[in-house]
């Protein structure tokens, strides 16, 4: 009997602390998952919520590598800025305004949009990345030159188009930044469609890349908005959506829409987009319109170093199997050179490993087009102007 009563104690003790684990447990889950209530609200004319969370709260510093982080509300790129893209390259007549309304959010919070469940579902939906790429097998008896960028050939997936003009692709090469003033058009794009302008940097299967798209799968409309886009060979996000980029910027945040878009023969509305390499803390920090908006750690890369190896600029669309092509750029073909109808990178520069200019005037870069008769793009090493310079124009009307 006794042994039976000690039995039931043993029993009763151990129900007791698996009860006192589970709502231990319960509270610690719960803390996780309860949101903190954002110190403001925004909310814009297109319907977009917008939390002012603490910068901590921010979703990067989730990334389990990023936990015992030194980063501050308060951080300013340590690079030199003596090589961003000039003033006078700007031009009022073009200039497109950004911000968020009501003068953004509060000092030590950051603007995070709001994602609904609607969002979360629909962007289920999104196809792999572009990203997803394979280069086909040379012929055997040319293996020995397989690294020479003119034997490589690279297989876009399946539903992209490109019109790019890029770097050559070589291994060796060392790039700590690049930018381009990009037109901002809106290409239409429904269901799993999108269009899309972006500058891109490569090193191996880590790539980070800026720009604006139209992607109602992503973001639920047909507006044209700024984006980010991370892929490290095994994870791959937009803007916010992995923790793999830390927000500085209380006015300008991803994912906004442009309030303006250019039209053909008519105004034109651009804007600048740069990624350095911070030369000090090895960060890679985006620039819009030379305002720092945030950086992609160092930390969330497994072989980002110093430098990029490749560098992109131009035109991406993508369209699902049996869905018709859409438009790219302002939906042209660019056989007039003029940027009065074409979409356009203009005054596109790069940065060598030391953050110093390396001059592209008057050299000519390498094209590719996936689908010419579709999309095509012509480099222009000294478009007239100075406010054009080494300028890209890229486009086509798809199939619709």
């Amino acid at each position: 009997m006794e042994k039976l009563v000690m039995n039931r104690r043993i029993i009763q003790h151990f129900l007791l602390l698996l009860f006192l684990c589970l709502m231990n447990y319960e509270g610690v889950r719960g803390t996780k998952i309860l949101n903190k209530p954002p110190m403001k609200t925004i909310k814009t004319e297109y319907g977009d919520v917008y939390d002012c969370v603490d910068f901590y709260d921010q979703p990067a510093f989730h990334h389990p590598l990023l936990k015992n982080h030194n980063y501050h509300p308060q951080m300013k790129p340590s690079l030199l800025t003596k090589e961003s893209i000039p003033t006078a390259s700007r031009s009022a007549t073009t200039l497109q305004p950004m911000g968020l309304s009501d003068g953004g959010c509060p000092v030590g919070t950051v603007p995070i949009r709001r994602y609904t469940k609607e969002d979360v579902i629909r962007q289920k939906l999104l196809p792999p990345p572009e990203d997803t790429v394979h280069v086909v097998d040379p012929p055997l008896t040319n293996r020995d030159n397989f690294n020479d960028s003119k034997t490589r050939r690279i297989k876009p997936l399946k539903g992209y188009k490109l019109a790019i003009v890029s770097t050559d692709d070589n291994p060796n090469n060392k790039f700590g930044g690049a930018s381009m003033i990009a037109a901002i058009y809106n290409p239409r794009s429904t269901g799993q469609q999108h269009s899309a302008c972006r500058l891109k940097l490569i090193k191996g299967k880590n790539i980070i890349q800026t720009g604006w798209r139209v992607d109602p799968t992503l973001y639920g409309d047909n507006r044209t908005r700024v984006f980010i886009h991370f892929h490290d060979g095994t994870n791959s996000c937009f803007d916010l959506l992995c923790p793999s980029f830390v927000i500085v910027s209380q006015n300008i945040t991803l994912g906004q829409a442009f309030p303006n878009t250019s039209t053909i023969h008519g105004k034109l509305y651009d804007m600048a987009f740069q990624i350095k390499w911070d030369q000090e803390k090895g960060n890679w920090w985006l620039f819009l319109d030379n305002v720092a908006i945030g950086f992609w750690p160092k930390e969330v890369f497994d072989d980002f170093g110093n430098f990029a190896t490749k560098v992109e600029w131009g035109g991406v669309v993508y369209s699902p199997a049996g869905v018709l092509e859409p438009p790219m750029g302002s939906g042209l073909y660019p056989l007039m050179r003029s940027t009065t109808v074409n979409a356009y990178c203009r005054v596109i520069t790069l940065l060598n490993d030391k953050g110093l200019n390396i001059d592209l005037l008057g050299s000519k870069l390498p094209t590719f087009s996936t689908t010419p008769m579709l999309y095509t793009v012509i480099d222009v090493p000294n478009y007239p102007g100075l406010d054009y310079n080494h300028t890209i124009l890229y486009g086509g009307p798809g199939e619709i």
